[in-house]
């Protein structure tokens, strides 16, 4: 099997780490993004452990001069770009009185602008080579927000229709986009936000890296713009 290059943002834990070192097992090179240096360099060792090349990319996904500099790195590196996943984001629990527009304009920017801009920095490059796939992290809050997830929950169903939107666009050159929605996920996140929940009621981050590898499949193409909603 040829190995595809992958960029994965919020690689350094939870379902973007998970993601890395799935698709470093199954043989293909990665590049990760994230803005922690320390923490990336953790994601470099686990790939290199699990038989990957891995280059480490530090990034602020909220920074459209970022997003765009991690694909220039990408293919300045590997050549080419096979898989982009969005994984990036930020998910504050905030009752919508008490949200301050700091809270508001950081979803926005990451949820939202760090998609799009990702999104349209890896277009070109794989329509020169002639397709690609592109997961993005989407949420069950997109449809059912937890109270406290109104901007959150708003931010991930924009995140469904641009996926439709753009796998209907990146049908003629051979660009496939899906959204994968999980439910409660196993991460730092989902435990500052929710620390009582029990531990069986959620997912393992592993649980939706394998849904996201498997979309990157040939035989997927079919299902290209929509959501898969994961649960427990």
């Amino acid at each position: 099997m040829a190995s595809k290059t992958c960029v994965i943002t919020g690689a350094s834990r939870g379902i973007g780490l998970a993601t890395a070192l799935r698709f470093a097992r199954e043989g293909h090179w990665i590049v990760a993004a994230a803005r922690n240096d320390e923490d990336l360099e953790k994601t470099v060792e686990q790939v290199s452990e699990a038989g990957s090349e891995c280059l480490a990319v530090t990034a602020d996904l909220a920074r459209p001069e970022d997003v765009h500099e991690l694909i220039r790195a990408a293919t300045a590196r590997f050549g080419r770009v096979d898989v982009l996943v969005n994984n990036a984001g930020c998910a504050p629990l905030v009752a919508i009185d008490e949200m301050t527009t700091e809270d508001f304009e950081r979803v926005q920017t990451l949820n939202i602008g760090g998609v799009f801009h990702a999104t349209q920095a890896v277009w070109p490059v794989m329509k020169e080579q002639g397709g690609g796939v592109i997961v993005n992290i989407s949420s069950v809050a997109a449809v059912d927000p937890f109270r406290g997830f109104a901007v959150y929950g708003a931010s991930k169903a924009w995140v469904n229709t641009f996926t439709r939107a753009t796998a209907d666009e990146g049908k003629s050159h051979g660009i496939r986009v899906f959204a994968v929605a999980p439910g409660a996920v196993e991460t730092r996140m989902l435990r500052s936000a929710f620390p009582d929940l029990p531990a069986d009621a959620t997912l393992a981050p592993d649980d939706v890296a394998g849904v996201i590898a498997s979309l990157c499949d040939d035989r997927m193409a079919a299902c290209s713009g929509q959501t898969i909603f994961v649960r427990k």
